[in-house]
């Protein structure tokens, strides 16, 4: 009998013993993913070659960079080049049943769009309002009419390497920076609360705000899921407020 109760002593010993190493692991695996994402913060904030190699090194093949929310019709083009060209159209948005990559916007609401009108067209406004357009594709011109509605921009690995290799490194980055603090939940999603000081490009007025970003990561502890949580912007375009300088 003694011999019995001293062998259940030791199992019970041994399993209490692997209890407290696999709970030794998880919590050094979710110290890892803290560091990670401060770091990731850190980074971005930093400079141009940082972000970039946090992302290449850091994040899942199948990742994804989320945007904020925000009311449209889920379309980017290039404000840097003439008129107003389709280079992206976003997934699941209003855009994406009517619009494609290339097409070049030639009048919206019956007007005629010019390099001196295009940013004053109506493409902001309520969700569920309607924008008539006409757009030349493949040399044709081609009538469109879509709605606004919510967008989420998701990017892939790919997209969030392109997009940061296309920015300019002289401008990179707020005047000043802090990670305030990281959290972690039960379930290994981290949140990250940073502040950011900079000058708006055009007005040079000085401005700070404060942000969270949440981090999603896989079993080998790269970066699936990547978004800041604001949505303010949203709410106020939800209500008909005209987001503008």
């Amino acid at each position: 009998m003694k011999k019995i109760n001293y062998i259940c002593a030791l199992i019970f010993m041994l399993v209490i013993a692997s209890c407290n190493s696999d709970n030794a692991e998880e919590a050094n695996d979710y110290k890892n993913r803290m560091k990670l994402a401060s770091d990731w913060i850190t980074a971005g904030y930093s400079g141009k070659d940082e972000a970039i190699a946090m992302v290449s090194d850091n994040m899942a093949e199948d990742g994804e960079y989320v945007g904020s929310r925000y009311v449209g019709f889920g379309f980017v083009w290039n404000p840097d080049g003439d008129g107003m060209v389709v280079d992206y159209v976003v997934p699941d948005s209003p855009a994406s049943s009517v619009l494609q990559e290339g097409d070049s916007f030639i009048k919206v609401n019956g007007i005629e769009l010019t390099n001196e009108n295009r940013n004053r067209l109506g493409f902001r406004g309520k969700p569920g309002e309607n924008v008539q357009a006409v757009v030349l594709r493949d040399g044709k011109e081609v009538p469109v009419s879509f709605a606004r509605g919510p967008i989420q921009i998701k990017y892939s690995k790919k997209q969030t390497l392109d997009n940061f290799a296309q920015a300019d490194a002289d401008t990179w980055g707020p005047e000043d920076f802090d990670v305030i603090e990281t959290s972690v939940t039960n379930s290994g999603v981290v949140y990250v609360l940073h502040w950011e000081e900079f000058i708006e490009e055009n007005t040079e007025y000085k401005s700070n705000a404060f942000t969270i970003t949440r981090f999603e990561f896989n079993e080998s502890g790269k970066v699936t899921w990547i978004g800041e949580l604001t949505e303010d912007r949203f709410v106020l375009e939800q209500q008909g407020w005209s987001i503008s300088r």
